[in-house]
């Protein structure tokens, strides 16, 4: 169960679930034949192909014999375009609680902005400084996240058997409300760049999280509920923070194998390489979005201990 290796996991929601990527899959084959199509569902037998797009297109046209699918396609124009479905569906609800959390940070500093305290350069105490500079610094890492989610582009894949085969590509483009854009097979940017931007706004939560913390052990200012401990009941733990920061910690090695895969592209399909981008986007998805809630939940509780604070100076 994932939640349990991943405490928070269910935050992510249906965000790149199987079931939301056969969906997405299923969309592109029905956009691709112009019809509805139905899905019969039932177990996919993955291993045998190497990937799930060829016993689902096996299903779909046992479920649909009267409509010719998938013909002038690819496995790897359904399967990359179904990523990009289902990034864009991510990238907005991020785009959304982004947004959100830096309204709530600028409430903060309306609320407790003027409250001062110690700055710390090197982890010694350095200048004073306000509560509010330091909430002037996460709104700027937030807004950079977002302006980051908001430069991403969404193309279509659709090159054929060897990645030459435009014909349709403008139409499948537009059916699905995705850019239009040269074959991407074995030119990866689209992946990179989208865990890249993942990355920077788990970063951002990150550096949110670790002032938490350390400002936590000096008791100037708390989680909203904080966490109990199994062995002493009366900690009060920061453990949303830990929590995000755990995330930040290891998204970057995510990213990093996809860039890893980008670089070992060959030919006009890639032979295992693209195959390690699924499970490896699908982790960096999930876990920034339980970073995003849980975030969210830190930013909404948080208390500032304004005498703690004072004690510094």
């Amino acid at each position: 169960m994932p939640e349990l290796f991943w405490p928070g996991e269910r935050r992510a929601g249906d965000l790149f679930t199987e079931s939301a990527f056969r969906a997405a899959m299923v969309r592109v084959e029905a956009a691709w034949a112009d019809t509805e199509l139905s899905d019969p569902g039932g177990e996919l037998d993955a291993e045998s192909g190497g990937n799930p797009v060829i016993p689902l297109v096996e299903a779909l046209r046992k479920a649909n014999p009267d409509v010719a699918l998938h013909d002038g396609l690819t496995s790897q124009d359904v399967l990359d375009t179904a990523l990009v479905l289902m990034l864009r569906d991510s990238v907005a609800k991020l785009r959304t609680v982004g947004r959100a959390q830096i309204a709530r940070i600028e409430t903060l500093i309306d609320e407790v902005g003027t409250t001062p305290m110690m700055g710390r350069t090197l982890t010694q105490p350095a200048q004073p400084i306000t509560f509010g500079d330091k909430l002037a610094t996460w709104r700027h890492g937030l807004i950079d996240g977002v302006a980051d989610l908001d430069s991403l582009d969404f193309p279509v894949q659709k090159g054929g058997p060897v990645g030459t085969d435009r014909r349709g590509r403008n139409v499948l483009a537009e059916r699905l409300g995705l850019s239009n854009d040269e074959p991407w097979h074995t030119t990866r940017r689209t992946i990179t760049r989208a865990g890249d931007v993942l990355v920077s706004l788990t970063d951002a939560y990150g550096r949110i999280a670790r002032d938490v913390l350390e400002l936590s052990r000096t008791g100037e200012l708390s989680e909203g509920v904080g966490g109990g401990s199994s062995s002493m009941p009366h900690k009060h733990n920061p453990v949303l923070s830990v929590l995000i920061r755990r995330a930040a910690l290891t998204t970057p090695m995510l990213a990093a194998t996809l860039h890893v895969a980008a670089a070992d592209q060959v030919d006009e399909r890639a032979d295992g390489a693209w195959h390690a981008e699924w499970d490896t986007l699908r982790l960096l998805v999930r876990r920034t979005a339980v970073a995003a809630g849980q975030m969210t939940e830190l930013l909404e509780g948080l208390q500032v201990h304004s005498d703690a604070m004072g004690t510094w100076l």
